[in-house]
């Protein structure tokens, strides 16, 4: 959407998380060459493909990594500091000239495209953060995060029965509340123009029926139970640059053969599928037409 091809580089790690040192027991994110043969999950069951992988290639700055926690390990060695206590997370946002990290949180990343490398477009492209829908974009962003994006989480990683309802009844809550503020307007912030809200909503919206229904226990409130919502995410999802950043294969590989505590056996769900719904038609531009 911002027209940065050409100067980020993407990489794709393999989605089932291996060990990532022969020093220690640590687990995360490895680099494999698409032709790789398939990799077996820690738990020691299934296969999961290569399909879709980007490694670094021959000739670049970070060619030698095998691992994400490499990336973080040149970027420390340039900075004279230590990883000890670092969580190697992704996405990784790599300068390849410092051979350092300049940020490692989505959200940071999101708006870093949109304000810092403007300069570098050649021609103008959306503005996800413009300055008359600041205030609602951050407010939105502030109870979308909390209670959907890490409310999926908070549910499904809760410890105790209280910790599950609580975290799931405000899931709940904010999802018909996106429900009924899209019953209203084209998007989350406003009928005119999509923003950094919308991608931050639908990055957790995508994966919600096909992983966080059945992993996280996330059911009571499927998004193919909310018409507005269902219709808006089929029009993000078909926004060609968006569309073509949604692997979804790789976000269900990712979930149910990287965390052996919830999934003991890695099996992958077959359905459903989503991404064939997500490509019907919509209704969100003839119910809410920009006015010129």
């Amino acid at each position: 959407m911002k027209k940065l091809e050409s100067f980020v580089d993407v990489l794709v790690t393999h989605p089932t998380w291996q060990r990532t040192s022969k020093e220690d027991d640590l687990i995360g994110w490895v680099f494999r060459d698409p032709y790789d043969p398939p990799v077996t999950p820690l738990c020691g069951h299934g296969s999961i493909a290569c399909d879709g992988c980007v490694p670094p290639p021959k000739g670049h700055v970070l060619s030698d990594c095998k691992t994400v926690r490499d990336i973080y390990d040149i970027s420390a060695k340039s900075l004279n500091m230590s990883t000890e206590k670092t969580i190697f997370s992704v996405p990784v946002l790599f300068d390849s000239k410092t051979k350092t990290i300049v940020n490692n949180e989505s959200s940071e990343i999101l708006r870093m495209f949109n304000d810092s490398f403007a300069s570098l477009e050649k021609e103008k492209t959306i503005d996800l953060y413009p300055s008359s829908l600041r205030q609602e974009i951050d407010d939105v962003n502030e109870w979308v995060y909390h209670n959907i994006n890490n409310g999926v989480y908070k549910a499904g990683f809760a410890k105790s029965q209280d910790a599950y309802n609580t975290a799931s009844a405000a899931l709940n809550k904010h999802l018909l509340k996106v429900e009924t503020i899209l019953s209203k307007q084209r998007y989350i912030c406003n009928s005119s123009t999509i923003t950094e809200a919308d991608v931050r909503l639908f990055m957790t919206l995508v994966r919600y029926d096909e992983v966080y229904v059945v992993y996280f226990k996330c059911n009571t409130t499927p998004i193919s139970t909310l018409p507005n919502t269902l219709n808006y995410c089929r029009e993000l999802y078909q926004i060609p640059e968006i569309q073509k950043s949604i692997h979804m294969d790789h976000i269900k590989n990712h979930y149910f053969t990287s965390h052996a505590a919830l999934n003991a056996y890695a099996i992958v769900p077959i359905g459903p599928d989503v991404i064939k719904d997500l490509s019907k038609p919509h209704d969100r531009a003839k119910r809410f037409p920009v006015s010129k």
